[in-house]
Order: C-alpha cells, then structure tokens, then sequence
C-alpha cells in the first residue's frame, strides 16, 4: 500500500524563483554564461565587521541562547528602530531565524486552520507556502503594472473581508514589484484593520532600500493602532547577509508577544554567531545605508532605461528595494524563461528570469510578466539587459499555438 503524504505538502507552492534552477546548470554545463536575474540574492560584499566580530567569539562551548534573542542585539535593534520613531523597547521584540521565520510566526498567531490572510498580489511568493504550512488561506488583491502596482481603493480591499479575516499583510517596500506604498495607503490599511478588529503584518525588509529621495514609512509610526501591528524585518538584505538567517518580529500588543515567545520557545532559539555579528553589523553609519542606496538606485536605473526601450514591455519606474516587474510582449512568460535557458544565447551568454505568475495567488495573472533582481554590478547589469532585449527580438511565442510549437531555437 502506497504510504500517503500530508495535502499540504502536496499543495505547497513550488519556487517561481528556483524552480528553473535545474535548467540554469544544465545550460552552465555545456559552457553558457548565465547572468541571475531571478533571485535577490545581492553581489555586494558582506561588510567584514560581522566576520571579525564572529572569529572573535570566545565561548567554550556554543550554547543555547535565549528565545527571545540575545540582550545585547535585541537592545542594538530598539536603539536602530527608535531612531526611525518606533517608541519601543525590549519586549516588544523576538529575534526570528531569517525574516521567514518572522512571517511564519505572524501568520501562526493571527489566524486558525481555515481563516483568511488578504495580501496584494504579486507578492512574495513563499507567503504562500508560509500559509499553506499553517492552514491559511491567501485572499489576492490584484494591484497592476500599468498603475505601478499601488494599491486600490479601500472599498476593493473591503469587499475581500468576511469574518474569516484575519489580518492584512503589506510588503513595503515590495517584493517583487519595487513599489513603495505612500502615507495615505498605509493609512488605508490601517484604517481598514481598525474598523474591522485586523492584524496589519507589514514585511519591511526592504526599508532601506529607498530612491528618488523617498522616504520609507513603517506601519510603526501609526501610534493609534499600534495593537493591531506586527513588523518583520530582517538583516538579509540591508547587509547583504542572507545566510546569516536573522529576522525580527516585533509588536507592541502584549497577548500577541506572550503567544508568540511560545512559538519561539519551541524552536529554542535564534542562531547565536548570526547574532553576534549583526550587534557587529548595527554599528556601520548612516553612510554605510547611503553609499548602498545609491548603488542600487544606479542599478535600477540601468534596468528601468533598458526596458523602457524595448517596444511592448510596460512596467513604471520602482522605488524600493531591488526588483521590478515587467510585462513582456510574450504569452507565455514561464516558457520565456525556460527557453532562454535551453535554446536561446548571444555570444555564448543569456539570462534568467523569474516568471511572474508565481508570485500570483490568482493564476490567471502574471502569465506575460517577470520579475527581475537587480542585484548584478552596473557591468554585468547592462550586459544582461542587452542581452534580454535581444531575446526578445528572436522569441517566438504565440498564445494560440501548443506550448512545444512556441520553441525557437538560436541554431
């Protein structure tokens, strides 16, 4: 008798991001350059300090820490997020492996097997394997390209809301799209957790990563709702240590953290070197945050002039973090990509993407659109992006014809 597998591991969501990887190194394989655009995993160098504060670590013996995190960079995280106006203290923190862990505990605590999250789609995609792992269900409001993937008007966002509704989450600024979300949106999510007795869960991972002389607003400042907010944060990205696997999940509601320092309980604790190097981390200046800025900002430039030549692709100009989506003049994005992989190079060399459609809830978006990461040097951004245009003048997709006659081979 064949043994049976959970439907939840069954139904959780494949990686839009990761899911081609296979087809990456088969390319590698026979000699083609790849250049990764499909996952943000930045190429700027991990600011040594963290390493040294690391190999300085004398304990005899690498010991449990505590769940809620360590004193001493629990304490570094009030006196960071109190500059940006947060007004909190130690208690309303609990350190999180990574900012998943963050998500996955928000989403653990706010709702029961069956209720509701509403999340703006696209959205990070692992919000939706987060949810399936705990029983949530992901209600998609569809924001679109052509309105730069801002958010409607409340009275859309109210019509998902029925009593299975439990909070509300926000990427902010978004990933995958880049957009970053004003006062008044914020404030309308807000308002509509207040009248409605809603968690806001608002994943700020991106927050310095902000162009154009923006500035980032956390659902922190909101004082007056301040029991109906939970940040997640993370140091992945702000200093290019994704492997470190440190996150934070804070709130000032006082039943939710004592619910949570459960869950944090139950997976004893948060890594302990990872920790020691962000106190290390916490202590680069305001220029350190200003020099990636503008690093980016560059970047995103380089990307958003090169799409904005190429005839067909619309997308507006993103405003945060290190991503954009784009809708192409192809039909089937996915195929896109696979055969950029399999049958298509310039010189030896081509790209990967990520298809766009994965990082929808409601599957009939995002077939035309992929989300790129900005995360190459200027160099190899440029090269990459010539590279894409000319791809696109060579792929011949047609929506009505079968997937296998879509192929174009560069041969």
């Amino acid at each position: 008798m064949k043994l049976r597998i959970s439907r939840r591991a069954r139904e959780i969501q494949a990686s839009p991001i990761r899911k081609l990887v296979p087809h990456a190194q088969a390319a590698k394989d026979k000699g083609k350059k790849i250049y990764h655009l499909n996952i943000g995993q930045p190429d700027i160098e991990t600011p040594d300090l963290m390493m040294k504060a690391i190999r300085k670590f004398k304990d005899p013996v690498l010991g449990y820490g505590p769940s809620q995190g360590m004193p001493e960079y629990i304490n570094t995280l009030v006196n960071y997020y109190n500059r940006k106006n947060f007004n909190i203290s130690k208690e309303h923190v609990i350190i999180c492996t990574g900012g998943s862990e963050a998500i996955l505990f928000a989403f653990m605590a706010v709702g029961d097997f069956g209720d509701e999250v509403i999340i703006p789609e696209p959205f990070y995609t692992n919000y939706n394997s987060f949810a399936t792992q705990v029983g949530l269900k992901v209600v998609p409001i569809t924001t679109y390209a052509e309105d730069g993937f801002h958010l409607p008007p409340s009275d859309r966002i109210a019509e998902k809301i029925t009593p299975r509704t439990k909070a509300i989450l926000i990427c902010n600024p978004n990933n995958p799209t880049g957009t970053v979300y004003t006062r008044d949106e914020l404030a309308m999510v807000i308002g509509l957790a207040m009248k409605y007795k809603l968690f806001v869960i608002a994943d700020e991972v991106y927050r310095e990563f902000i162009y154009d002389g923006l500035k980032h607003i956390s659902v922190m400042e909101f004082k007056e709702a301040e029991q109906h907010l939970i940040m997640c944060d993370s140091i992945s990205k702000r200093f290019s240590a994704c492997g470190a696997r440190i996150g934070v999940f804070i709130s000032k509601n006082e039943e939710l953290m004592a619910c949570v320092m459960k869950f944090a309980q139950g997976r004893l604790c948060p890594p302990t070197l990872e920790q020691v190097g962000a106190v290390a981390l916490h202590t680069l200046g305001e220029s350190y945050y200003r020099r990636v800025n503008e690093e980016y900002q560059k970047r995103r430039d380089i990307v958003y002039d090169a799409l904005s030549r190429i005839p067909g692709v619309v997308c507006r100009k993103p405003q945060g973090a290190f991503y954009v989506i784009a809708k192409l003049p192809v039909n089937d994005a996915e195929h896109y990509a696979l055969w950029l992989l399999t049958d298509f190079d310039s010189g030896g060399e081509s790209v990967m993407v990520a298809p766009a459609q994965g990082f929808y809830a409601s599957p009939e978006f995002g077939l035309d659109e992929i989300r790129i990461a900005y995360v190459l040097n200027s160099d190899k951004l440029t090269r990459a992006m010539e590279i894409l245009a000319e791809s696109l003048t060579r792929y011949k997709g047609v929506k009505s014809a079968p997937r296998e006659a879509e192929w174009t081979s560069s041969t």
